[in-house]
């Protein structure tokens, strides 16, 4: 019997993004990646339209943005979820620092200049080895395509407005696992770190030749974290 997965993509990222995962996980997980999320511009909502879409029972595992998601879906339905995996995210809230900056982002783009996923962005992104890999590089600006300037903006809103998740962790009552690549420069080890030492049965796992997108970037570590993390 396959145990439902319900994998959320973060910012500008679609489906295709957990294809490797996909792949290597269908012999023990029955894997759903929701969709219903890229039309709202709240996380709250996010996660409702995440919620609609999966089984009555699932393991969860969301990536930066879709970190935040998860978060949500705690809230409002921890009874269903089983498990879950948050990957390269945080509990935090925006820094007044980073609300200024996506404000900026949403100004751009406002205007007409949405270019996605940008060359400039690449290293936030990736590993330093993985910046020149250009299937990789073609593949996320594809997905910024497909999600479109429209999407981007929902999802930059509703990043903003996201609360402030670490008083809730300790209520997280279930097996998690926390994961993150060593070079992320967007979501640092430390808050990995922090959200792992809230947890109560939390497990932290450092990918050493990831950015801030190890399931693209070494996927082979990254299922086996996850096989591990659904075999507990």
């Amino acid at each position: 019997m396959r145990q439902p997965l319900v994998f959320v993509p973060g910012l500008l990222l679609t489906a295709d993004f957990w294809r490797e995962q996909i792949a290597r996980l269908s012999d023990i997980a029955q894997c759903i990646v929701p969709s219903g999320q890229y039309h709202q511009d709240s996380i709250s909502d996010m996660a409702r339209a995440v919620l609609a879409e999966a089984p009555d029972r699932f393991a969860l595992c969301g990536l930066s943005m879709g970190g935040y998601i998860c978060h949500e879906i705690m809230r409002q339905a921890p009874e269903r979820v089983e498990r879950l995996a948050l990957l390269d995210t945080s509990a935090r809230p925006d820094t007044p620092e980073q609300t200024e900056k996506r404000r900026s982002f949403l100004k751009l783009a406002q205007t007409g200049r949405f270019k996605g996923i940008t060359p400039q962005l690449l290293p936030f992104l990736l590993h330093p080895g993985n910046v020149k890999k250009q299937p990789l590089v073609d593949r996320l600006l594809a997905m910024a395509e497909e999600i479109g300037r429209d999407g981007y903006l929902k999802q930059q809103t509703a990043i903003m407005g996201r609360i402030d998740s670490r008083p809730y962790l300790p209520q997280y009552k279930l097996p998690t696992l926390v994961l993150c690549g060593r070079v992320d420069a967007l979501t640092p080890i430390e808050v990995h770190e922090e959200m792992a030492a809230l947890i109560p049965d939390a497990e932290l796992t450092i990918i050493e030749e990831a950015g801030h997108l190890p399931p693209m970037e070494t996927p082979d570590e990254v299922a086996a974290a996850l096989r591990r993390w659904l075999q507990r």
